[in-house]
């Protein structure tokens, strides 16, 4: 039906005008074409824009709902839809835009609109009916795409092992040209459920079917922190098309996430081999680098970064700015690195090189304050002002409390977490920083308390449940509960370096030497950490490898000379640095 609600607005105004210009001669006009409009509909559409305007949306919502079931005006329904949601009433919207697909039933938009709001409202079993049919009315072309933004839809879903078992059904139906589409998007909806078998299968499926695609690889990378055998596919795809730079970054970066470092600047290596000019790949290694205490070879790929950097080159706003915040990252680090040698005059000219100044600069200007011995004044700067958001005041108090804990002084950066998690209350990340310093002063039974309540909190936590078994491991007891609680941690982040070291000193504790050396050589392997080489030393020694074990002791030494864990450990086995 031709009609514009937003002249039913007017008409009012317009009624009343009429008296007025009636003695006026009337303009010249083209010939009037009568509306299809009666007069009740006409009476009952201005009632509802004259309810809405005056603030009694429940009314204007029902009368023009009626108006649109009546004309089937889908124009007149989509607003309905719209002053729901404005209303911030999603059933009342979900109404709608049934009563719209049950009115019009071969409208695109309105079937559509209907799975939207039903992942609005996590009313993911109710989603089929309405998916087939916007499926089966949408032209080829646009289905596709239907099928491939349904995770984006229930990305927030609270549900997501609910989303799957409705979703699956009508993807797995699904033939021909939709089914790479159907099998991508059922192994995105498996990643987020959880269901990490199935989307293992679907990706070998996909990857076969599309053997130089890249969604596949886009999913296994995704997955690979949940399922470790995801990396086989990538590293397969990698030795077959060594080009495949954007998948390698992305493979690098995930070795990252499961703090395997090592093979990460392994993998950023062979990158700024393959793309020397690319600035990013550069920083990349060179912190990948400075984690690993490798200072000489971190120093070395961040300034190849900055000489990228620095070469002028045109590009838009954007480009312009990653390349300052290029800069700006590559100086943080150096100073970091400047730092660590000892050298502080050259870390202070490092930060000079930076214009801004945020908490990650004060962090660095605190740090060489603290190393003078200037604590107090290090602390103030770190110390967020007091109409600071809470988000900032947050960052300030973990950021002091971090430097407070470099600084050896668990009792102040313990103060500082109590008064933070007494402020932001059920902040699991505040529970668990204050967790550790409890640890570190001998607060074993508030260590515990504050880790399970993390655990309560956030039943995912990977980092409590290992910071819990691995106390328990350390102290030598409760050992059985200490391997359930780390293999709860590698469940949740299989394969991560300082799980996989807290399992096999476990074993340790429990006389499986064996398995211990198994578990901390692959731990050490992907990142050697001094506390991970204490460890494997440690068990090398008592399995009758005294030799490796000095070269492991060595190495850790030459990483990280003032470990403590790893003083004690060759101080108590009569190991001379």
């Amino acid at each position: 039906m031709p009609f514009i609600v937003r002249r039913v607005a007017c008409a009012a105004a317009l009624l009343l005008g009429l008296h007025t210009h009636a003695q006026e001669a009337p303009p010249a006009t083209p010939p009037v074409s009568n509306s299809s409009m009666d007069a009740p509909l006409f009476y009952q559409l201005l009632i509802g824009e004259l309810e809405l305007g005056s603030g009694q949306v429940g009314v204007a919502f029902q009368v023009l709902l009626d108006a649109a079931r009546r004309t089937g005006d889908e124009a007149l329904f989509k607003r309905v839809v719209n002053i729901a949601l404005q209303a911030r009433a999603g059933d009342q919207a979900l109404l709608a835009a049934r009563g719209w697909a049950d009115t019009v039933p071969t409208s695109i938009e309105a079937h559509q609109t209907v799975v939207q709001l039903l992942a609005l409202l996590n009313k993911p079993a109710e989603v089929p009916q309405p998916l087939r049919a916007l499926l089966r009315l949408a032209p080829a072309e646009q289905r596709q795409g239907f099928i491939v933004s349904l995770p984006p839809l229930f990305q927030r879903s609270p549900e997501p092992k609910a989303v799957y078992g409705a979703l699956a059904p009508v993807l797995q139906a699904q033939t021909g040209t939709l089914k790479p589409a159907a099998v991508f998007t059922e192994a995105r909806l498996a990643i987020n459920a959880g269901e990490n078998a199935r989307a293992l299968t679907l990706i070998h499926e996909l990857d076969k079917t599309l053997p130089d695609g890249d969604d596949a690889m886009q999913l296994a990378v995704d997955l690979m922190p949940a399922e470790p055998q995801a990396e086989a596919l990538i590293t397969e795809r990698l030795a077959r098309k060594p080009d495949q730079h954007a998948l390698r970054q992305a493979y690098a970066r995930t070795l990252l996430k499961v703090q395997r470092n090592a093979d990460a600047a392994r993998e950023f290596r062979l990158l700024t081999e393959a793309t020397p000019d690319n600035p990013a790949v550069w920083l990349a290694l060179g912190a990948v680098e400075l984690d690993l205490k490798h200072l000489p070879a971190a120093e070395a790929a961040l300034r190849e970064g900055l000489k990228r950097l620095d070469t002028p080159a045109p590009g838009t706003d954007a480009e312009v700015k990653a390349r300052a915040d290029g800069r700006r990252s590559a100086w943080l680090m150096l100073s970091q690195l400047s730092e660590q040698r000892g050298d502080l005059k050259a870390a202070e000219a490092a930060l000079q090189k930076i214009d801004s100044y945020g908490l990650d600069v004060r962090y660095r200007r605190a740090s060489l304050l603290a190393r003078r011995g200037q604590l107090e004044q290090a602390r103030k700067l770190l110390q967020a002002p007091g109409d600071a958001s809470d988000a900032d005041a947050r960052a300030a108090l973990l950021a002091e409390a971090q430097l407070l804990r470099e600084r050896r002084d668990h009792a102040a950066a313990a103060d500082v977490l109590k008064a933070a998690t007494e402020r932001f209350k059920d902040d699991t990340d505040l529970l668990y920083e204050q967790a550790m310093m409890s640890e570190k002063l001998g607060r074993f039974d508030d260590m515990e308390a504050q880790l399970r309540r993390v655990i309560a909190l956030r039943p995912d936590h990977h980092h409590a449940y290992n910071a819990l078994g691995y106390s328990f491991a350390d102290r030598n007891m409760r050992l059985n509960e200490a391997k359930q609680l780390i293999e709860q941690a590698l469940k949740l982040a299989p394969g991560e370096s300082f799980i996989v070291d807290s399992l096999g000193w476990v074993e340790f504790r429990l006389g499986n030497l064996a398995e211990a050396v198994k578990l901390l050589r692959q731990a050490y392997s992907g990142r050697p950490d001094a506390e991970i080489a204490a460890h494997l030393g440690e068990a090398l020694w008592a399995s009758g490898a005294p030799d490796e074990a000095r070269l492991v002791f060595a190495q850790g030494l030459q990483r990280e000379p003032d470990n403590e864990a790893l003083r004690d450990t060759m101080k108590r086995l009569k190991v001379k640095p």
